[in-house]
């Protein structure tokens, strides 16, 4: 994936998740312009045939440490040269086409995650059975800035169901538990095991996304990329959106993914993908009759 970008605590029954031994594809785009931040994203998996799938925009490089790494470890690693790029969401519709998988998790490539965590969000979409399950992103610089106000979480009691979100509507605060170092604020404060992991309701999860491939799909993917110009934001989070009005989507708690706080790669935002193409929302939702 490219780089992209509440409720008060309820009690839940923790998730009993099967084994995972399914199949993922990791989709891994290196941001236009970032050039040394591919090594940064960990390549390690416990308990998943994982094969990994990146794209490079042209230019002299060749695959790095980190894919040379992965591949010593038998992982399947295929990076694929892809020019002209033309914006964010037309990138990550260009992986979603390579994606073989019955599951892809799009994870940005300053992202660094904890060695059991796609084998837990595995789980934990076989578990739901829904479209999508994300781990936010710690910002660990901001350990020390402590927010209350914006830790509150609603986790999922039962099966994650479909929820219609708009851009500014109810439910869209809930954006704020994955800002700073909020959510592991929240997780230090609760203390779930990773092995009794839980599910909560988001607005969206910016970073490491797992999908059910065909779910996403069903749900038009990204190839909303048309109606946008070449500099927009916010593709990421339509796509859960409509998922989400579909088949439904929720976050891992505790997480296992960490962000390297490198720039942004997407200074131009005038263009909000969500809000801009808010209809194709509405238009998912009906899809699920």
């Amino acid at each position: 994936m490219l780089a992209a970008r509440r409720v008060r605590a309820r009690r839940a029954a923790p998730c009993r998740m099967p084994p995972a031994d399914g199949r993922a594809d990791r989709l891994v785009g290196r941001a236009v312009g970032r050039r040394r931040s591919r090594g940064r994203t960990a390549l390690r998996c416990r308990r998943c045939d994982m094969r990994i799938v990146g794209r490079r925009d042209g230019g002299a490089d060749r695959p790095r440490a980190a894919v040379h790494f992965a591949r010593a470890q038998r992982v399947d690693v295929q990076i694929e040269r892809h020019v002209p790029a033309i914006g964010l969401a037309e990138q990550r519709a260009f992986l979603l086409a390579h994606a073989r998988a019955p599951r892809c998790l799009f994870v940005d490539d300053d992202v660094m995650l904890e060695p059991d965590l796609v084998a837990r969000l595995v789980r934990a979409l076989d578990e739901q059975r829904c479209g999508f399950v994300g781990s936010a992103l710690h910002g660990l610089s901001y350990v020390d800035d402590v927010r209350t106000h914006q830790q509150a979480i609603e986790f999922w009691d039962g099966r994650v169901m479909p929820e219609v979100l708009t851009p500014g509507g109810d439910g869209w605060s809930r954006h704020h538990l994955h800002s700073a170092a909020n959510l592991y604020h929240v997780q230090c404060r609760l203390c779930v095991p990773r092995d009794a992991s839980r599910v909560y309701r988001v607005a969206w999860v910016g970073g490491c996304v797992l999908f059910d491939t065909a779910k996403l799909r069903a749900a038009g993917g990204f190839e909303f990329w048309r109606a946008l110009p070449r500099h927009h934001c916010g593709e990421d989070v339509l796509a859960q959106l409509r998922v989400m009005a579909r088949f439904g989507g929720c976050g891992l708690f505790p997480s296992g993914a960490y962000h390297a706080e490198l720039a942004t790669t997407v200074p131009e935002r005038e263009v909000d993908a969500p809000f801009v193409l808010s209809h194709l929302i509405d238009e998912a939702a009906h899809a699920r009759g």
